[in-house]
């Protein structure tokens, strides 16, 4: 285990407890000796971490707080490595250029030990066919979608019959071979699903909908059966 993770695994135990904890049931839970955990204990607090107590007496962090060169684990690095690759391979352009921009910004702030993991992880993301919808129309779906307004579509189902609809969009999926935003429609009084391939023009109205996108995406899942995540 790099001193980096043991560090990392010494603030969440802390974080699991309220009142002071004694150093020999911390160094137990930890697989350490006393003498490694009154060092990491100096150590996390010369770097700002609030930790109460002292040797014979017990610890405890004061809460709210976060450090953020020891957020992350091993594991949790390769996840975030492996969504970010996904996002800058089948996202919009803004989207992926965001990834990209993230996993910059960890590697910034992140231990040396930590920070080659990034650069020599193993978990790649394979070659997809391109996605059909522009950058722009992705775009303005997104900002539609988190400022919660409404937006005008002209959509063509399967047999390329036309209809203009007035949707709520609040989420928008990624699959492999398309897009589909989840949205209110107002012509049909129901959730429904548009595919972006399938929308021929797009127009971002001003107006607000008139429900909170968090009550409508848990509603949306209630109806489908999806549990809350």
């Amino acid at each position: 285990m790099s001193r980096s993770q043991r560090l990392l695994d010494l603030i969440q135990v802390l974080r699991r407890h309220r009142r002071a904890v004694a150093g020999t049931v911390l160094a137990d839970e930890l697989g350490i000796s006393l003498r490694t955990l009154y060092r990491d204990v100096d150590t996390l607090r010369s770097q700002g971490a609030p930790i109460d107590g002292e040797a014979g007496v017990g610890y405890v962090l004061r809460p709210g707080f976060m450090l953020p060169p020891l957020m992350f684990s091993e594991e949790e690095i390769e996840a975030l490595v492996l969504g970010s690759r996904w996002v800058s391979e089948r996202a919009d352009g803004s989207l992926g250029k965001a990834a990209r921009n993230v996993l910059a910004k960890i590697g910034a702030v992140l231990p040396d030990d930590l920070k080659d993991s990034i650069d020599s992880s193993g978990l790649l993301i394979g070659p997809g066919a391109p996605i059909a919808a522009g950058d722009a129309e992705l775009t303005t779906i997104r900002q539609a979608i988190r400022s919660e307004c409404k937006v005008r579509v002209n959509y063509a189902d399967e047999q390329g019959s036309m209809t203009h609809r007035t949707i709520w969009p609040f989420a928008l999926a990624f699959y492999d071979r398309v897009r589909v935003v989840v949205a209110w429609c107002e012509l049909r009084e129901g959730y429904r699903h548009f595919r972006t391939d399938r929308i021929m023009a797009l127009d971002a109205l001003a107006k607000r909908y008139p429900r909170r996108r968090a009550a409508l995406l848990k509603e949306w899942r209630t109806v489908q059966g999806i549990p809350e995540q």
